[in-house]
């Protein structure tokens, strides 16, 4: 099954909001940072990814739309070769995103002396796929909204030639339906993953993963 929808968005832009409308819209499943945590076989295959040896079919095997990271760090090379997909930059503000990420995603991954070695393959992952892909290797504040800024540049470039959209979660359901070509649900547009849920739910996927 190809993609049909790719997210370019980083992580912590409202992405597992995204996630769960996307599946709510029928385009589920939807692949995200939660389906990856606790899954050796997508750990290793993203590491591979990491490498140089992407293997995009077995990845997405099975899904219909992916957003979050680690997708979003590889979306211009996995559009390459699904170019029909249709493209969602999920956004938020840059020193507001700044401000979320450098408390919750980037402490797990500097802080190597906290890696267990029994979840360490998924550690090396992400440190791999966000700090080495996404931000091109920075992880001070400067390279790394550098690195937020240039890839939503990247993702604008193609909302004129109708490919992306540009999405906040603010914005509810009407532009994302619209560009996607469906009806809008009559209900409110998900809301999850506040930063306390965030590290409930890296704790619980880790857990399960050396369970």
């Amino acid at each position: 099954m190809a993609l049909e929808i790719i997210g370019a968005g980083f992580g912590r832009t409202g992405t597992f909001s995204l996630k769960a409308a996307l599946e709510r819209l029928g385009f589920g499943p939807c692949h995200h940072m939660s389906e990856v945590i606790g899954d050796p076989v997508q750990i290793r295959l993203w590491n591979e990814a990491a490498e140089g040896h992407p293997d995009y079919a077995r990845i997405f095997a099975g899904f219909r739309s992916a957003v979050d990271f680690p997708v979003s760090a590889y979306w211009q090379d996995i559009l390459a070769v699904t170019p029909s997909a249709k493209v969602i930059l999920s956004d938020r503000d840059p020193e507001d995103w700044y401000g979320s990420f450098s408390q919750t995603i980037l402490p797990l991954i500097l802080d190597r002396t906290s890696w267990p070695d029994d979840r360490r393959a998924w550690f090396e992952m992400i440190d791999r796929v966000i700090v080495g892909k996404a931000l091109g290797g920075r992880s001070d504040r400067e390279g790394i909204l550098a690195a937020y800024r240039g890839n939503a540049a990247a993702a604008h470039e193609l909302v004129a030639e109708g490919r992306a959209l540009v999405f906040r979660a603010r914005d509810g359901w009407g532009p994302l339906c619209r560009f996607l070509g469906v009806e809008m649900p009559d209900e409110p547009y998900p809301k999850t993953n506040p930063r306390a849920e965030f590290f409930a739910s890296v704790k619980s996927g880790v857990e399960e993963a050396s369970s």
